[in-house]
């Protein structure tokens, strides 16, 4: 039965190291690179958009952001005595220990813990990555035994993967796999055991080391290119903000606490806001609509532009999205996805987006049957 006291969560709880943020650089301090921000917020307010994969020049600020995201959100409640940091009001997504301590109607404790940034090293293996059963164990004593990996570690946090492109390819499926269906299921010998992998996946490159292959390139659903910043007003307050937080980081980050306050605040409402988001049939329309006139192919895309705009509207404290959502949320999900044609040779703007979708608009007809199609909606299928 769970206890309705909080406690702080001991460190004997989490077999894996989960880093908490001491030193790190405000994310709010960042100079510029407004579209890799945006793109993190939003999967943060949303980590069911599935990841962003950030791919820049050396020194772009790429770990930095990723880091300093993790520490801008909020103490998490979890099980104290769960492995894998089950949400206590979240049921549905209890792991297998989780449902037999009920079950058992053994001692369940909510504590508050650090929201998890687990850095995944390259090396990283399959069984590192999801872990491992002791089949052994389980055919001599007929206990399931689970040694929990590093989605286990990540369960509600944030996964950061430094130069994702040379991880093994068949990891990063796994990892995309599990970004998608928030769980992590491992099977061996017959005997299966699974555990909830929801988290924020970042996944960070330099393109001139080599590129992912295009299917799993395709499986992130944000991708933003950054480069070095050429103003040189914005190259010296990025020198003098690095120097003043490495001569006193105490101060530094005392300075930006109010701006961290209000971002991890707008960041926390809007969570809470998103369930509330609506969207209108011409809004599915105009989405499909830009899609099919860039020729994307697959359906993803579609999916993850309409997730995005209604993490825009909940962070822009609204609950209805509109089409500046939709472009901002193309501008994310649609550069790593268009063919080979004049868009791929040059950024693709949100204002671009937004004029292209108004040009839709007024080459659609009322008797559109795309209309009659989307009109027979529920309004539960309306939602996200």
């Amino acid at each position: 039965m769970l206890s309705k006291d909080i406690i702080a969560v001991p460190n004997r709880s989490l077999p894996y190291i989960i880093k908490t943020m001491k030193n790190f650089f405000p994310f709010t301090a960042i100079v510029g690179q407004e579209r890799m921000k945006r793109a993190l917020i939003l999967n943060a307010v949303d980590p069911r958009i599935g990841g962003v994969l950030i791919r820049g020049e050396r020194g772009t600020a790429k770990s930095t952001a990723a880091r300093g995201l993790a520490a801008l959100l909020p103490q998490e409640k979890v099980i104290a005595e769960c492995r894998f940091g089950c949400d206590p009001a979240d049921e549905n997504h209890w792991c297998t220990e989780c449902r037999e301590r009920k079950a058992n109607n053994s001692p369940m404790t909510v504590a508050l813990r650090p929201t998890p940034f687990i850095n995944l090293p390259v090396s990283a293996t399959e069984d590192r990555v999801v872990g491992t059963l002791d089949i052994e164990r389980a055919i001599q004593s007929g206990e399931k035994h689970f040694e929990p990996g590093v989605l286990a570690a990540a369960n509600r946090g944030l996964l950061y993967i430094d130069e994702v492109n040379l991880l093994d390819d068949h990891v990063v499926d796994i990892l995309l796999d599990s970004a998608a269906m928030g769980i992590n299921t491992v099977e061996r010998e017959g005997i299966s055991f699974s555990h909830p992998a929801r988290f924020i996946l970042v996944g960070t490159m330099n393109p001139e080391e080599g590129d992912l292959r295009p299917q799993l390139l395709d499986r992130f659903a944000h991708a933003v290119d950054i480069y070095g910043i050429s103003d040189k007003r914005d190259r010296v307050e990025i020198m003098r903000r690095y120097i003043d937080y490495e001569n006193n980081p105490d101060v530094f980050l005392q300075q930006w606490k109010p701006e961290e306050d209000r971002l991890s605040q707008k960041i926390t409402a809007a969570k809470a806001l998103l369930e509330k988001v609506k969207y209108q049939n011409y809004h599915l329309i105009s989405i499909a609509s830009l899609t099919a006139s860039l020729k994307v192919e697959g359906h993803r895309s579609d999916l993850v532009i309409l997730k995005t705009a209604c993490a825009q509207a909940a962070f822009d404290g609204r609950t209805l999205i509109n089409d500046l959502d939709i472009a901002l949320a193309a501008e994310l999900a649609l550069p790593h996805r268009l063919q080979k044609g004049p868009f791929s040779e040059q950024e693709i703007t949100s204002e671009e987006l937004q004029q292209r979708i108004e040009e839709l608009h007024g080459k659609e007809q009322s008797d559109d049957p795309a209309y009659q199609d989307i009109s027979d909606l529920s309004e539960a299928e309306k939602k996200i």
